[in-house]
C-alpha cells in the first residue's frame, strides 16, 4: 500500500514539473545540447582551375559554440584525410604542381570531440603551366619568403611590410626583367593575412585576394619553403640560361647582449620560417643541385651574415662554419653582418633590402663600387655609369646610404656583408662582370 502511495506522488510530481520543463524551453535545450559542426570552402570555389600551390582555405563553425571544433580535415580525391591549420578560419596547402592535370574532388570535415560534421566537396581543375618554351628566352624564376609575425608577442612581429615589399619586387621583376609570373613565388607567414597590420586575426588567405599579377602564394612554413625550394630548382636546372633570385626576410637568431659578436662567434647564422627555423648550411645543402649560373641570393635578417660566408668587415667564417651557399656564378647578400642586428620597417619591410631596391629600381646604384674596405663609395665619372645597375652596385648603395645618410646613422651598425661569385670565383681579374638582372 504504501509502495502504491510513493508511485502515485512520484507520477503527480512528473505530470506537474514536465509541462513547466516543456513551455519553459529547458527541454529542447536538452534534446538539442549537441548539434554536429558545419563546415565551408571558401577557397578554391568550385569548377575553379588551380595551379601550382593551391592554399585550401574556409570556415567550420558549431551553431552552439564554435570553440567546440577541435580539428578540420581535407582529402584530395580517395587520399589520406589530413590535418588542416586553424579551426574556425582553416586552410591547408596543396601542391598540385606534383599532381597531374584534371579534374579533382577536394572534402573536408570539422571534428567536434564528438562527430563529423555532414563533409563538404568541391571539384577542382588542375592545369599547370608548361615549364618555359626553350625559345621563350624568359628562363627566370623568383621566390620571396617572409615570415615576419609568427612571435605570440606584438613587440617582435614584423607587420605586413615585408609582404608589401616582396610584391613590389616581384612585380618589377615581372615587368622590368621578363620574369614570367607563374614563375613567381611568395610565401609569406603562415600563408594568412592579418588585421591591424599583421598584429590582428586572420582576415583571409594571399590567395583569395584580388592579384594583378598570376603570382604564386603560400606559407613560409619549412616544408612548403623546401618544397618550393626543389621544385625551382628541378625546373630551372632544365635551361643553361637559367636566371634565379632568392629573398629571404625573416627574424635571425642572436643574442643581443653580446653586442659585439652577437654570440654567434662559434655558431651559424639562423633564420626563423612560421613553424620552425632554418641554419645557412640547410639552406646550403638545399641550394647545392642548383645549377644555375646566374643566381642572387639574400637574406635579410639579424646577424644573417653567415648566409654569405662573412662575419664583419668583410671577413670570411672559418672554414667549419661554411655555409655552402656561395657558389661559381652566384651573388649571395646578408642583409646584416654574422655580429649584427639588422632593421626593418612594419609597414615597408626590412631597411637593407628597401635600400638596395631603390638602388636597383631608381638607377640610383649606377656606378656604385666597393670602394675602402668594401664600405661602397659613387664613381662620377660617366665610364663607370652604363646606365644598368647591377645586384653588386645596388648593394655598395645601400652600404653607403647606410653609413652616410644622417637620418639612418642608428641603423649604419647594420655591415650588410656579400660574397660575389659572379661570374667566376675569388679571381679578380675574371670577375669584374656584374650581374644584371633580366
Amino acid at each position: 500500500m504504501r509502495i502504491r502511495y510513493i508511485i502515485l506522488a512520484v507520477l503527480l510530481v512528473i505530470v506537474i514539473i514536465l509541462p513547466v520543463f516543456y513551455f519553459s524551453g529547458y527541454l529542447d535545450n536538452v534534446v538539442n545540447l549537441h548539434q554536429k559542426p558545419t563546415i565551408s570552402i571558401t577557397y578554391p570555389q568550385n569548377d575553379e582551375t588551380v595551379s601550382k600551390l593551391v592554399m585550401i582555405s574556409g570556415i567550420a563553425s558549431n551553431l552552439k559554440n564554435d570553440a567546440s571544433v577541435l580539428s578540420v580535415e581535407v582529402q584530395i580525391n580517395n587520399g589520406e584525410w589530413a590535418l588542416a591549420d586553424g579551426t574556425i578560419k582553416w586552410s591547408l596547402s596543396w601542391d598540385a604542381y606534383t599532381a597531374s592535370d584534371g579534374s579533382y574532388t577536394i572534402s573536408a570535415r570539422a571534428y567536434d570531440g564528438i562527430e563529423y560534421s555532414d563533409i563538404k566537396s568541391i571539384t577542382v581543375q588542375v592545369n599547370n603551366p608548361e615549364s618555359n618554351d626553350a625559345d621563350s628566352g624568359a628562363h627566370k624564376w623568383a621566390i620571396f619568403i617572409a615570415a615576419a609575425n609568427f612571435p605570440e608577442d606584438n613587440k617582435s612581429k614584423l607587420g605586413n611590410g615585408g609582404l608589401s615589399l616582396a610584391e613590389e619586387m616581384a612585380a618589377y621583376f615581372i615587368d622590368t626583367y621578363n620574369y614570367p609570373a607563374s614563375n613567381t613565388f611568395i610565401l609569406f607567414d603562415d600563408g594568412w593575412i592579418r588585421s591591424d597590420n599583421g598584429y590582428g586575426e586572420r582576415i583571409q588567405t594571399l590567395q583569395e585576394r584580388t592579384h594583378t599579377y598570376d603570382i604564386t602564394y603560400g606559407a613560409a612554413k619549412k616544408k612548403t619553403v623546401l618544397d618550393i625550394l626543389n621544385y625551382v630548382i628541378s625546373e630551372s636546372n632544365k635551361y643553361k640560361d637559367s636566371e634565379v633570385f632568392l629573398w629571404v626576410f625573416n627574424h635571425g637568431y642572436g643574442n643581443e647582449n653580446k653586442t659585439f659578436t652577437g654570440g654567434k662567434i662559434l655558431s651559424r647564422s639562423i633564420i626563423f620560417l612560421w613553424d620552425d627555423t632554418m641554419t645557412d648550411k640547410e639552406l646550403g645543402q638545399v641550394l647545392k643541385p642548383l645549377k644555375s649560373t646566374k643566381t642572387c641570393v639574400i637574406v635579410d635578417a639579424c646577424y644573417s651574415g653567415g648566409f654569405a660566408d662573412k662575419t664583419i668587415f668583410e671577413r670570411p667564417t672559418s672554414l667549419l662554419l661554411h655555409s655552402g651557399i656561395p657558389k661559381v656564378g652566384r651573388v649571395v647578400i646578408a642583409g646584416a653582418s654574422k655580429y649584427r642586428k639588422g632593421y626593418a620597417s612594419t609597414t615597408e619591410g626590412p631597411l637593407f633590402t628597401l635600400l638596395w631596391f631603390e638602388g636597383l629600381k631608381d638607377g640610383k646604384a649606377d656606378g656604385y663600387k666597393p670602394g675602402l674596405l668594401g664600405r661602397g663609395r659613387p664613381m662620377y665619372l660617366k665610364f663607370f655609369k652604363d646606365g644598368k645597375v647591377s645586384v653588386e652596385e645596388a648593394f655598395y648603395y645601400a652600404r653607403y646610404v647606410l653609413r652616410t645618410d644622417s637620418t639612418l646613422k642608428d641603423y649604419k651598425s647594420m655591415q650588410p656583408q656579400i660574397n660575389d661569385d659572379y661570374p667566376h670565383r675569388g679571381i679578380i681579374l675574371l670577375n669584374r662582370k656584374e650581374m644584371i638582372l633580366g
